[in-house]
Formats: structure tokens, C-alpha cells, sequence
């Protein structure tokens, strides 16, 4: 009897240099911007003595997110994800150096103003550097260490922010507040540094960037980011989430003095303690996160943040609320982490930046409002305006339940799963009809790239495709047969797993129409890697391995085939042994090969 595989701890990631360079860059740089923005307000506050100062320095940092947003995830998805993270930690390194030599010597008369218009520049770089740092991560970890790098980066974000906010209380208390500026710069120079070690691909577009082509995408990634039915939904949700999360953050430090009658070291010790509490659930996530499906972590996180917000609004014991502010942030990790997997795994590579973007920007807007509506505690009891922000997030829990791709995961999960495990006994693909210039049309309506085909091209294929019909169940493809075809979903859906050395199936991946599989065993020659099994009723168009690799030679197939096939690569880049069953050497040359109109990957 074969022994059990030892499960692969979580922190095996770190092995991947990659991923440690990213973590240490998010590390630093976070604690650095965590240092500016309470220096930045203590600043502000010790030169006006206005807490509408304070606030209208709050609008500073959040308007540029509302003015370039979108537009920044059109530029993520177009140009070197790298260089425009390097590019941005540098222009916030030397933005930030200038803020106290601006500022405190008065440069052209202008004093504060150099506050509002510095932070406002630097907000403005930020929306180009979070989409390409949230798009790079999957193509650093693998599948298998995706949720366990999200959760490890997590770490990182919240840790960090709690060290930025206790070194700014120390410096402004002990030394010249400067110090926290020049601090945060060198912290941005050295995120530069470890992000310029990082290995991750690039594919250049094919056409120049215009203001048309601009347009062109933001509305293409608009189009997908409705039309995906998780995405849609996450979307949807989250918009409640945000505006209880402004309401509460901003009612915060009122209710500390007002209701609890807390001192101001106990409300600091509640900022800090939140993060303390995230730290402490992602920790816990980069062990369990891939147990459950993310719209279960997403339901389970929002339904308790719920409960302890209302119990919070109710409490008027000061260690109490404390442990409970603690609790919140405990149950807000397996949320972040479940929002982040969800968008990583169901956006393709090329449409990464604009979904994040759009997710940015619909988040500050909505946090925003949450924001404004704080202002009604001057007019209704501050704990009704709490237990508000609580039972919004409890609806969003139940709203989370219902709608499509969150709702009833486990289900789905348990199916899938069900499917894999039958799939070796299951009856395999029967006899395709021969393809038909409809479900060429068909195809191109999901691929456009199709359409740039030759009509000598689009006839032969055509020819020789065959359109399979694949009942629930069906086995499609089988880990270890020859890859002579690759297949393309024109309707329904499959789920593909890879068997464990214990027998059972781990399910990997859903896919849609408009999808395709099967591409790198049919340009390889290799054996398949994984099963397929149909999760439903599916139509499938089964292109022969010698038509898909003449089919090469145009530029926009080519583009489209190996873009993904770079990025279902590149999450192996750290294990290559994954892949036992392919030919190493030919698997590497995929990697490294320039296919008609693209770049080379960079390797460094």
C-alpha cells in the first residue's frame, strides 16, 4: 500500500525567489505609505489645527483612484507589468523625498498647498502600481500555491500597516516629522530593487497605444467583467461591503470617545489590533484557504464581520470592543483573500489590470459615500449608525448565498469533484460531425482573433474540425494520452483535474465557452496532463494537432494561443517536475520561443 504524500506546507512558496522578492517589496513599501499617511495628517493637523484639513487630505488621496483608474488597468494590461511597478516605486520615492522640503520651508509661498498637491500626485501613481501587482501574483505561484500566496501577501499588506502606523506615532513623538517622508522614500526604492529581480512575462500588444484603442479597451474589459457571472456578482456585492466598510471606519474614532468613552491610546490600540487580527486569519487561510470555495469563505467572513459589528454597536465595555475590533479583522481576511482568488482565477491574463482597476475604483467611490454618511452621526445616535454597518454586511452575507458563481459553492465543489473521480469508468467523446461555417462564426464570436484568418485558412480548418457533443459527465480528456487536439468550448462547461498520488481527483480549473484546452500537449507532441470531464452538457469544437500548429503562422492566433499557454506555464515556472509526463526540453522551448508578432519573455 502506497504511503500518504505529506502535505507541502504553505510557506513553501517562500522557496520561490520571485514570490519572497515580491513579498519583501510589498512588506517594506506598505509600512512606508502606512508611515507617510499618519505623518501626513499629524503634519497637516500640527500646522492648521482643522480637522476639515484632516479630511480634505483624505480626499486627496482618494480622488486620483476616481480620475485614472480605469484608465490606468488599460495601460497595466498593455505594457510591462514590471517596469510600471518599478516605474511607480521610484515616482513615489521622489515625490514623497519632497514633501517636507516643500512643505516646512514654504517653496514659492505655497506651504500646505505643496501637502495637498504632493500626496495627490503620489495617490495618482498608485492606481498603476496595485492592478500590476495584483496581476503578476498568479503568474509567480502556481495554482496549487495561489491561495497561499495571496494569503502570505495579505500578511504583508495588513503587518506592514501596522508597523507604519506605530513608527509614525514614534518619530513624530521623538523625532523631526521629515524623517517619516525620507523613511517612506527609501522604502519605495527599495520595493524598486526587489520588484527589478523579479521574473514575470510580457506579451506586447500588436497595435500602437491610442486614445481610441484606450476606449477600445476599457470597454472590452468592462464587457468582460459583466458578462462573467462570478465576476458580476463579486462586483455586485461588493458594493455594500465597501460602503459598510467606509460607514465603520469612519465612525471609529468618534464612537471610541463618544459612546465608549475611550482614550485616545485605547482607540489606537483598536487600529492596531484590527490589523493584528488580520495578520492572525491570513495566517490561518494560507493553511485552509483552498478547503472551502471562495464564495463560502466570502459568505462565511461577511456573515461573522456582520455579528460582531452589531455586538460592537451594542457593547459600552472598552476591553470589550477592543477584542471584538480584533475579531473583525480576524473575520475580514478570508474575505480579501477570497475576493483576490476569485478575480485571479476567473480573469484571463490580458483583461487582469482592467478587472482589478475596476474593482479599485468602484471600492473608493463606494467607500466614499460610506464615508459621507458618517456625517449623520451628528444627527442620529452613533450606535444605530454602527449597528447599521453591521447588518449591511450580514445582507451582503445572505445576498452572497444567492447570486450565481458564489452561491452554493460547495455543491458545485463537491460535483466537480464527483465527476473527477468518475471519470476514469465514464464513457469518453463519441463520434463528432464535421464542422460547419456556423460554428466557425460561433467560434469568432468568443475568439475575434479567429477572424483574422485567411479564407484559405478559415476553409481548411473548417475541413477538418470536428463539432463533438458532450453529455454531462463525459470524459473528454484523460491524463497520459496522446495530445493530438486541442479543444475549444463553444457552449457548456468543463471542469479539469489532476489525479494525487492517494487516488482521489483535485479539481484545478473550470472552463466556459470561450475557452480552450489541450493546446500545449497538441503543439508539444506530449502526453495530457490532467483530466477533463464534462461539468454539463457541452459543444465542443476539436481542432487536430497538425491544423492548430499551422494555424500558428498568423500573428493573432499565434498571440492568442500563446499568451495562454505562457500564463498556465509560467504558474509551473518555480516546479517544472510538475509536467513529469512532457518533454522538458520542448516545454522549455515553449517558454522561451518568439512566436509571429510577440515579444520575448523577459527572464529577469
Amino acid at each position: 500500500m502506497t504511503a500518504a504524500a505529506p502535505s507541502v506546507s504553505p510557506y513553501a512558496i517562500f522557496r520561490n525567489r520571485s514570490f519572497t522578492l515580491l513579498w519583501s517589496a510589498q512588506l517594506v513599501s506598505t509600512a512606508g505609505s502606512a508611515l507617510t499617511s499618519l505623518s501626513a495628517g499629524i503634519l497637516i493637523f500640527r500646522i492648521t489645527g482643522s480637522a476639515l484639513s484632516v479630511g480634505l487630505m483624505l480626499m486627496a488621496t482618494a480622488a486620483p483612484s476616481l480620475l485614472v483608474g480605469l484608465i490606468a488597468g488599460v495601460f497595466v494590461d498593455r505594457w510591462n507589468r514590471k517596469v510600471i511597478m518599478v516605474t511607480a516605486d521610484l515616482s513615489r520615492a521622489l515625490v514623497v523625498f519632497f514633501i517636507p522640503l516643500f512643505v516646512l520651508t514654504g517653496y514659492l509661498n505655497l506651504g500646505i498647498v505643496w501637502l495637498y498637491v504632493l500626496v495627490f500626485v503620489s495617490s495618482a501613481i498608485t492606481p498603476f502600481f496595485e492592478p500590476a501587482n495584483e496581476s503578476v501574483l498568479p503568474e509567480i505561484a502556481s495554482e496549487e500555491e495561489l491561495a497561499a500566496a495571496n494569503s502570505l501577501m495579505s500578511i504583508s499588506t495588513f503587518g506592514s500597516t501596522a508597523i507604519g502606523f506605530a513608527a509614525a506615532g514614534l518619530i513624530a513623538s521623538t523625532l523631526p516629522i521629515e524623517w517619516a517622508f525620507w523613511l517612506d522614500a527609501v522604502s519605495f526604492i527599495f520595493s524598486a530593487a526587489c520588484i527589478s529581480l523579479v521574473r514575470v512575462g510580457h506579451i506586447a500588444p500588436e497595435e500602437a497605444t491610442s486614445i481610441s484603442i484606450v476606449a477600445t479597451n476599457l470597454t472590452a474589459g468592462a464587457r468582460y467583467l459583466f458578462s462573467t457571472p462570478i465576476l458580476r456578482s463579486l462586483f455586485i456585492v461588493s458594493a455594500p461591503v465597501y460602503l459598510s466598510f467606509g460607514l465603520w471606519n469612519s465612525l471609529l474614532l468618534p464612537f471610541a470617545h463618544d459612546a465608549l468613552h475611550a482614550t485616545d491610546f485605547e482607540y489606537g490600540l483598536q487600529e492596531a489590533l484590527t490589523s493584528v487580527g488580520f495578520v492572525i486569519g491570513s495566517l490561518l487561510m494560507a493553511n485552509l484557504a483552498d478547503r472551502w470555495r471562495e464564495g463560502q469563505w466570502l459568505t462565511l467572513g461577511y456573515f461573522l464581520m456582520g455579528f460582531v459589528g452589531v455586538w460592537y454597536g451594542l457593547t459600552s465595555n472598552v476591553p470589550v470592543a477592543i477584542g471584538l475590533v480584533m475579531l473583525s479583522g480576524f473575520f475580514n481576511s478570508p474575505t480579501s483573500i477570497g475576493r483576490r482568488l476569485i478575480i485571479q482565477r476567473n480573469t484571463p491574463r490580458g483583461f487582469r489590470g482592467r478587472v482589478n482597476s475596476g474593482f479599485f475604483v468602484a471600492r473608493d467611490i463606494v467607500f466614499l459615500m460610506g464615508m459621507a454618511l458618517a456625517g449623520l452621526a451628528d444627527v442620529v445616535d452613533i450606535r444605530l449608525l454602527v449597528v447599521a454597518s453591521g447588518l449591511i454586511l450580514v445582507g451582503s452575507g445572505a445576498l452572497t448565498l444567492v447570486l450565481p458563481g458564489l452561491g452554493q459553492p460547495a455543491a458545485e465543489w463537491r460535483r466537480a469533484a464527483r465527476l473527477l473521480r468518475a471519470s476514469p469508468s465514464a464513457p469518453g467523446l463519441g463520434v463528432g460531425r464535421a464542422a460547419i461555417p456556423a460554428d466557425f462564426d460561433l467560434l469568432v464570436g468568443f475568439l475575434p482573433a479567429f477572424a483574422m484568418l485567411p479564407e484559405k485558412d478559415r476553409a481548411s480548418l473548417i475541413s477538418r474540425a470536428l463539432v463533438t457533443e458532450a453529455p454531462e459527465g463525459t470524459r473528454i480528456v484523460t491524463a497520459g494520452d496522446a495530445g493530438d487536439a486541442a479543444y475549444f468550448i463553444l457552449a457548456g462547461r468543463t471542469v479539469a483535474g489532476l489525479a494525487t498520488e492517494e487516488g482521489d481527483f483535485r479539481a484545478l480549473s473550470s472552463m466556459s465557452a470561450g475557452d480552450f484546452f489541450g493546446e500545449i500537449a497538441a503543439l508539444t507532441g506530449s502526453r495530457r496532463t490532467a483530466n477533463v470531464v464534462a461539468e454539463e452538457p457541452t459543444t465542443l469544437l476539436e481542432i487536430p494537432a497538425s491544423t492548430l500548429r499551422s494555424l500558428m503562422a498568423v500573428p493573432q492566433i499565434s498571440q492568442l494561443v500563446f499568451s495562454k499557454l505562457s500564463e498556465r506555464l509560467s504558474r509551473t515556472n518555480a516546479d517544472l517536475p510538475r509536467f513529469a509526463g512532457l518533454d522538458q526540453s520542448t516545454l522549455k522551448d515553449l517558454r522561451t520561443r518568439r512566436p509571429p508578432g510577440e515579444a520575448m519573455p523577459e527572464t529577469d
